[in-house]
């Protein structure tokens, strides 16, 4: 029942039965009993009640629970890549995914230098790295380093038949970029090995059987270029053994620009970079290369 406060008789004037009067706020209680005025010490406790809930739900965890952790699943391998893995499009088809790396460089302390030297055995020679012979340096060896998927090195180890994986001590690597080198794992070299012969020791150079292939080179420069120009130079004076058995097997090699917009570019730092511009005029074309060293194959 709702208290109707302040009512008082209206005046009769027409013989209508008796009227009240009530305040707007008694009205309002009649028409919304529900709203009805809660008393002071209720309406407050309710009040202290809602402002503490509220309270709970929006406090923030704790600010310091996630600094300092890591991902998990870091990796625990990484391969300095010095030939065609340089290319990012060489590493992922190798890979079969998309392989991020990192520019990186070798110190010539590691006791070997890149040059051509690494029989394929589809008939060409790619790049290795071999020991210094007698009266000669070892060389820095600029390349990228990227991370192993996984823990298990067989399956690169059987990819890379004929040569050995040898360890990277940390001293013997640098960054050449703002990014840094991973601050954990192991790093890994592959390094040309031939049976009865410790790795990087007695290979065997580009002959008319086995020769340079333009295509070849041209992946491992455009590689080096996505890292600049100086550094793809870098490439080509710290590899030696560059040979006058080189094919120019380009896909329309006589208009290379039309599939490879690099390609002179290509062309320019290979004429103006020793040692590779002494040999550059060696390189023939399919037809020529075939007529010129027909006489030598097979021998």
């Amino acid at each position: 029942m709702v208290h109707v406060e302040n009512a008082t008789p209206a005046p009769l004037t027409d013989g209508s039965a008796p009227r009240i009067q009530v305040s707007p706020k008694a009205a309002m209680t009649m028409l919304h009993p529900m709203r009805a005025p809660l008393s002071q010490p209720l309406h407050s406790a309710l009040q202290r009640r809602t402002l503490l809930l509220a309270a709970l739900v929006t406090r923030p965890a704790a600010a310091a629970t996630w600094w300092g952790q890591t991902l998990s699943d870091q990796p625990k391998n990484f391969i300095f890549g010095y030939g065609s893995l340089v290319n990012a499009a060489s590493r992922a088809m190798t890979e079969g995914r998309p392989v991020p790396a990192i520019p990186a460089r070798v110190s010539a302390e590691l006791g070997f230098l890149r040059n051509w030297s690494d029989r394929s055995p589809s008939g060409f020679t790619a790049l290795g790295l071999r020991r210094p012979h007698p009266g000669e340096a070892a060389q820095t060896i600029n390349g990228v380093l990227y991370a192993v998927e996984g823990t298990d090195m067989a399956r690169f180890d059987a990819r890379e038949q004929g040569y050995a994986r040898l360890p990277v001590p940390r001293d013997m690597i640098q960054p050449v970029s703002w990014q840094a080198l991973p601050p954990t794992g192991e790093i890994w070299i592959y390094v040309p090995k031939r049976p009865g012969h410790a790795p990087g020791e007695a290979l065997p150079l580009a002959d008319p059987e086995f020769p340079l292939l333009q295509s070849y080179i041209d992946v491992v420069v455009e590689g080096a270029l996505d890292y600049g120009e100086a550094y793809a130079r870098e490439v080509l004076e710290t590899t030696a053994d560059w040979s006058r058995y080189w094919l120019n097997d380009r896909e329309l090699a006589r208009r290379p620009w039309v599939h490879d917009p690099r390609a002179g570019a290509i062309d320019a730092l290979l004429g103006a970079t020793a040692p590779a511009a002494a040999l550059l005029v060696w390189r023939m074309f399919p037809e020529r290369y075939a007529i010129r060293w027909s006489s030598e194959r097979g021998r």
